[in-house]
Order: C-alpha cells, then sequence, then structure tokens
C-alpha cells in the first residue's frame, strides 16, 4: 500500500527559467503550428529557444549534445512515446521535462495544446512542481561480460524474437534463484511504466511517485501468473535458459520500446534502479488519478 503522506517525489521550485528547449515530434505537428507558438512565445518574453525534431522513429533520436548545459527546461511535443525517447536520450543532461500532448490522452505528457496560453506564463513565473520518476538501468551479460547496457524510464521487455517457441526463463534475484517461466516474455517496470505494457499484461497500476521495480510475465504457460513487487535496492538478472530438447534459444531486449539487443541461451540482462532519473514538470491541477480514470472511463 502506498502511503500518500509520505510521498516525497515533488518538489516545488519556484524557480525562473531563462533558457529552453523544444523537441517536436514531426508526423504530429507537421504545419509546425505548435512549435512556433511555443518558441515565439518564449523568445518575445526574453528567453531563448532551441527547437529539434524527431520523426517518430529510432532512426531519428534527439541530439543531446546540440543541447546547450544551461537548457532550463525541454518542452516536448508529441505523445507518451516521444517523452520516453527524450527521457532516454538527455538522461546525461538532467534537464526537466515538459510534455505537451499532440495525439491521445497520455500519461506522461502534462499539457493539452488548447491549454498553452495559460500554461506557458505560469511557466515563465516559475509557478511549477517537478516530480522525480526513478528509471532503470539495464545491462546485457554474456560469459560475465558486459556487451551493452540501456537506460529505460518505463521498462526493460525481454521478449521472443523471430519464433513462435514459448521461451524458458530462470529470473535470479540479488544473486537468489526466484522463479523459472515458460512464457512470451518478462517486463520489469518501474512505477512510471505500471500503465504500460505491465498493465496489458495483467500487472498492477502503481503511483509513478512510488520507488519500486514490477516483474510482470508475458503469457506464462503456468497457474503462476501473478506480478511481483521488488524492492528499488533490488537487481534482477533474467536468464535466458536452454529451450526444448536443450534447443539454443534467441530473444529480443527492448528499452521503452527501442534499442533492441539480441540475446541467446546462456545470456542474461541485469536490471536495476538507475542513479538517473527523469524530471517532469508539473504544471495542471490534473493528478494521477484523474487521468487513470479518464483512461479507464474512455
Amino acid at each position: 500500500m502506498i502511503r500518500w503522506q509520505e510521498r516525497d517525489s515533488i518538489n516545488k521550485q519556484g524557480e525562473i527559467m531563462k533558457h529552453f528547449c523544444v523537441i517536436t515530434n514531426r508526423p504530429k505537428d507537421p504545419e509546425l503550428k505548435t512549435t512556433s507558438y511555443i518558441k515565439n512565445y518564449l523568445e518575445t518574453h526574453g528567453r531563448s529557444c532551441l527547437v529539434q525534431f524527431t520523426e517518430g522513429t529510432d532512426d531519428h533520436y534527439t541530439d543531446a549534445a546540440e543541447i546547450p548545459d544551461d537548457t532550463d527546461c525541454i518542452l516536448v511535443l508529441g505523445g507518451d512515446g516521444t517523452m520516453l525517447q527524450a527521457a532516454r536520450d538527455i538522461v546525461e543532461k538532467d534537464i526537466p521535462l515538459l510534455g505537451v500532448n499532440l495525439g491521445s490522452l497520455g500519461y506522461l505528457t502534462e499539457i493539452e495544446q488548447t491549454g498553452l496560453e495559460q500554461i506557458l506564463p505560469r511557466l515563465l513565473e516559475g509557478e511549477f512542481e517537478i516530480e522525480h520518476r526513478m528509471m532503470v538501468e539495464g545491462r546485457m551479460l554474456r560469459n560475465g561480460k558486459i556487451v551493452d547496457a540501456a537506460y529505460a524510464l518505463n521498462d526493460i521487455v525481454v521478449t521472443r524474437s523471430g519464433s513462435f517457441q514459448i521461451i524458458h526463463y530462470h529470473i535470479w534475484v540479488n544473486g537468489q534463484l526466484l522463479n523459472s517461466y515458460n512464457a512470451d516474455g518478462i517486463i520489469i517496470s518501474t512505477p512510471t511504466g505500471s500503465t504500460g505494457y505491465n498493465l496489458s499484461a495483467g500487472g498492477p497500476i502503481v503511483e509513478p511517485g512510488a520507488k519500486l521495480l514490477l516483474m510482470t510475465p508475458i503469457c506464462p504457460h503456468t497457474l503462476n501468473t501473478r506480478s511481483i513487487v521488488l524492492s528499488p535496492e533490488d537487481t534482477i538478472e533474467i536468464e535466458i535458459a536452454a529451450g526444448k530438447d536443450g534447443r539454443r534459444q534467441q530473444v529480443e531486449a527492448n528499452f521503452d520500446g527501442s534499442h533492441p539487443i539480441v540475446l541467446y541461451t546462456g545470456d542474461r540482462m541485469e536490471v536495476r534502479r538507475s542513479e538517473k532519473e527523469t524530471r517532469i514538470l508539473k504544471l495542471s491541477s490534473v493528478s494521477f488519478l484523474e487521468t487513470l480514470h479518464k483512461k479507464m472511463s474512455g
């Protein structure tokens, strides 16, 4: 149970921001009307504003090297997917993100297009709070050596690749064998990601300010189908076991649906809470529970 009086993930800032960046998912603002409105508003009020574009595909990432270190805030125009991509791309910059929703109702995008006229003045006056969202880091191990690593704000998903065979997994927590699954895949989710793939796979919804890890099997061939809630200090290892008749298995790991890594029998995906976090600006009075109610009622 989440004890709301201990919810310390939101801190009032009251800071005056001067330097901004806008990251726009170009297909969702094809005529750049919203992008231009924000840029013009910020610049006419004495702020600097850099604009970058993404195409909403894995081949077009935010160029973090081009974002100045003194940037106070990044406005992300698109949807939750664009926010997730931006969070990973600028993770080393530690710059707060503010999502502007140009798609369907999401959980991460804070502002609707129609609300910009009311929201932007409050942003410039420092009338906002910042939510600190935990992230996870996944390391792919082969023969005990790190082959690849990446961050995720929502989840790390290990699932079958190029085959309709059910995959055999061993799950280790802090070096101890927790369970073995025959399943389509395994989801390791943050609280932020609890409303994503984790929810579709039958996992619980968690308030995003909580600090914990969720492990949810995808279509397990067992009666033990429940998610497991783990401490944020735990280290989870997903070991790819041998398949039926000792067959070599192949799976794919994805970080927030991106950065695919191929693993084979004997490989491990080690997941733990990252020292990095994503800071998300909150200006509207709409709570997570209100957004959840709208999604569930729709």
